[in-house]
């Protein structure tokens, strides 16, 4: 290798701390790094660090316990966080697009940030970046595929944008299925069209808890009803279990989502991220149980399982 100011070879002169190459002139004294990527931008964290730091995070780990086991910084988390979320983001809306799918279920996952709607309201703020945060997800049935997903308010606005992501992601016809939730009829019909999709909901009936039980045990569930919308959707497909059970996975994987525990997050940016971080994650890196590959394999998107590096690249 020759010096980048004076053509001359030079020699080794150790490594940096980041596991890279040093090489120094001896004629100018010039000392510099071999030729290589810089995935990670600005920052100065070693590669096989900043994997293990993300390979806790994607698996239930809170960020001062990933902080505690890796023995890198909060702070030096969080930004690697928000970059690999924003790689992630960019990656999804990229790989997943104009997709030929056959069954999409939609629902959606509560979380909040900052505190509860609750409190925010007993304390007279305003700020739309604290409160409840719902994130609204689609899935392929099959491939069991995340197509598409929208973190906002559970409101028709939210949805709208929701669905507008599905309509990107996919292309053709296909059966989708939500919840019960108002919003969707207009959403799927101003996204989709009604020529797209074959369109259904699952409303679940509840009963009242009785008086001994507490806040925080959850409504019993009677019976479901199916309820075709528009189009001719397959009675025996219209289900929401598919992504309802993807929802379990977040809720174990995601260590802001864990309930009736301390841990939730502080700032909406970093919940965006890591959402993000974790269904780039679970589309790419995480082998499904049941196929034995990654979605995105079963979906034909990539020929092997990746690596998380390769959500960095």
């Amino acid at each position: 290798m020759d010096c980048q100011a004076c053509n001359q070879p030079v020699k080794k002169f150790g490594k940096h701390r980041n596991g890279l190459q040093r090489y120094r002139c001896p004629k100018c004294k010039k000392t510099f790094t071999e030729p290589h990527e810089r995935p990670l931008g600005a920052m100065i964290l070693a590669e096989e660090k900043a994997v293990s730091v993300l390979q806790h995070l994607v698996e239930g780990c809170s960020v001062n316990s990933t902080s505690r086991i890796t023995k890198v910084h909060a702070r030096t988390i969080l930004d690697l966080l928000t970059l690999a979320g924003e790689k992630c983001d960019r990656l999804m809306t990229e790989r997943i697009s104009g997709l030929r799918v056959r069954d999409v279920q939609c629902d959606e996952l509560w979380g909040y940030v900052g505190m509860k709607e609750k409190t925010k309201a007993r304390q007279g703020k305003e700020e739309t970046t604290i409160g409840d945060a719902w994130t609204f997800v689609a899935i392929e049935r099959y491939s069991k595929l995340v197509l598409a997903w929208h973190l906002g308010r559970r409101t028709e606005a939210d949805t709208v944008a929701f669905t507008e992501k599905i309509a990107a992601a996919t292309t053709g016809s296909f059966q989708i299925t939500t919840d019960g939730f108002g919003p969707y009829e207009h959403a799927v019909v101003l996204s989709l069209g009604v020529q797209k999709v074959d369109f259904a909901q699952l409303v679940k009936l509840y009963k009242a808890n009785p008086e001994n039980e507490t806040r925080y045990s959850p409504a019993e569930c009677t019976g479901c009803k199916k309820v075709p919308v528009y189009g001719n959707p397959d009675p025996k497909n219209i289900s929401t279990s598919h992504v309802e059970r993807s929802n379990l996975t977040m809720r174990m994987q995601i260590r802001r989502l864990t309930r009736l525990t301390n841990a939730f997050s502080k700032k909406w940016t970093k919940l965006y991220a890591m959402m993000a971080l974790y269904f780039g994650w679970y589309n790419f890196c995480r082998v499904h149980g049941t196929l034995r590959v990654t979605p995105a394999m079963e979906a034909g998107l990539t020929d092997h399982v990746w690596e998380i590096k390769e959500l960095l690249a």
